[in-house]
């Protein structure tokens, strides 16, 4: 009956933003009120301290969260509407677009590396907003294109945004964030080629030819190869960035031996690039060398309540100064200083409805934690027992086709993967891995990304042809990491 009682709040959301397709805020709002209700018939919060104590805490926690998280958004927003105002992003596409006539290595040009690399970037459904377009450009039909956008981001998505997928997970479970990196980024890696290759097929009318697999292998070598070595070397901020940044040069190059008339001007591009480009080298410097790592890590800002309820945060060490530094400097080698005041403003008008529906879910997530919640559907879970590890990469693709981003679908949901890993006496790093990995692939079903993207392509009214396509390599994707986390685990 707890467990029952336990899971109305987060049925409430996901009826909420499902079926009633109500807002993050709304679906939350209902949700958390229900919760505190619970809290306060069933559920015990205080745990020796007083409820009005124990409420602070829990909302301080939440407020420290969202201000952490929204410290990464704002510059990855801020860089996106920058690049958007000074044409950066289209004269990037153009230039991919313009290397070959053959579609179906187009495609893994736009919709594969220039879509894992605005996801890195920016994240927030930019890489389908982005893609689809061009691709109806380059001659593909709406819903095609579409499709192919949302099927060549999705492997990168749990380290969109500078890696705000998994430093979430960081931040509530008390995660090593460069063990978690490595183990979502081999998941990943275990099921992208077989993403990649439904991406390639759907590209074309004819069969797949050797050639295309070829490219298609290429693509994903060049892509998984740098994105693992990003993760275990560095963390959880650049595989997606780093890789495709990486991918996109080796495959080109390679390309460009192949097809001599492809037109390349890298140094026309510096520009555009800069600012991606210092985040890496910043991002490499600070993560790899020893010596800066434990000077910028020193600063730490912490608190806590009753030895109950604590948060930290490192400013200078932190992915969010790292973003503002290569947007400020890379502006400013660019000549392009006069643009940064609007873009701050541009981002920080689409940051407030984000910054309410982060502290709203992030709340909620907290107070199901410390009123044991949680540890009653964790309990809950335990009865699937052995057979947990093939279904728990399908939460995170739940939480993510309800909520629209992986981000909330980790704040919904990476407790109890952890929770019931412990209960079944399994690794938390891997499970919520497992977590993060499903999240990932739910964005190719997540209605909100589907109707956003067909938006951008004048499709308002056919979401449902997109979602019929993407469904199945979806629950592909979902399962294949299901099964690795099972052999992972078990054999």
């Amino acid at each position: 009956m707890s467990a029952l009682l336990a899971a109305a709040p987060l049925a409430l959301v996901l009826v909420g933003m499902g079926i009633l397709r109500r807002s993050a805020v709304v679906a939350g709002s209902a949700g958390l009120a229900v919760a505190l209700v619970l809290i306060a018939t069933t559920f015990d919060l205080s745990e020796g301290s007083s409820d009005i104590r124990a409420g602070v805490g829990v909302f301080a926690e939440a407020a420290h969260s969202t201000v952490t998280i929204l410290w990464i958004i704002f510059p990855a927003l801020s860089i996106f509407e920058f690049q958007r105002r000074t044409g950066a992003i289209e004269r990037i596409r153009d230039t991919l677009a313009a290397l070959t006539d053959e579609r179906r290595i187009q495609a893994l040009l736009i919709a594969w590396f220039f879509g894992l690399f605005m996801e890195g970037a920016a994240g927030f459904g930019t890489p389908v907003a982005l893609a689809a377009p061009l691709l109806v450009g380059l001659g593909y039909g709406p819903a095609r294109a579409v499709v192919l956008a949302l099927l060549g981001h999705a492997a990168g998505v749990s380290f969109g945004a500078i890696g705000t997928p998994v430093l979430v997970q960081v931040e509530l479970a008390d995660l090593s964030a460069g063990k978690l990196a490595v183990r979502t980024a081999l998941l990943h890696a275990v099921a992208g080629p077989v993403l990649l290759v439904l991406m390639v097929r759907l590209a074309g009318e004819a069969p797949l030819r050797r050639s295309d697999l070829a490219w298609s292998a290429l693509a994903a070598l060049c892509f998984f190869v740098p994105s693992l070595a990003l993760a275990y070397f560095v963390g959880p901020e650049l595989p997606t960035l780093g890789g495709a940044l990486v991918g996109a040069g080796c495959f080109i190059a390679t390309l460009r031996r192949q097809n001599a008339s492809g037109a390349l001007n890298l140094r026309r591009l510096l520009p555009d690039l800069a600012p991606y480009l210092l985040i890496l080298l910043v991002v490499l410097a600070t993560r790899l060398t020893p010596q800066l790592q434990q000077a910028l890590s020193e600063l730490t800002l912490g608190w806590s309540l009753d030895d109950r309820f604590r948060g930290r945060f490192q400013p200078l060490y932190h992915p969010g100064t790292i973003l503002f530094f290569g947007f400020f400097l890379g502006a400013a080698l660019a000549g392009r200083g006069g643009l940064v005041g609007e873009a701050l403003d541009a981002a920080l008008r689409r940051l407030l409805p984000v910054a309410f529906a982060l502290l709203v879910m992030l709340a909620l997530s907290r107070f199901m934690v410390h009123s044991g919640m949680v540890a009653a559907l964790a309990a809950a879970a335990t009865a699937i027992g052995p057979a947990w590890p093939l279904l728990s990469p399908l939460i995170g693709a739940l939480g993510t086709f309800i909520t629209g981003s992986a981000t909330a679908s980790n704040i919904l949901f990476t407790e109890l993967q952890v929770s019931t890993a412990a209960r079944l006496s399994l690794p938390p790093l891997v499970m919520a891995a497992a977590q993060c990995f499903g999240a990932a692939i739910g964005n190719v079903v997540a209605p909100h990304n589907i109707i956003a993207g067909s938006a951008t392509v004048g499709l308002t009214g056919r979401e449902g042809d997109i979602l019929a396509r993407t469904a199945g390599p979806c629950a592909a994707y979902a399962g294949i990491g299901g099964a690795a986390v099972f052999v992972l685990l078990w054999v």
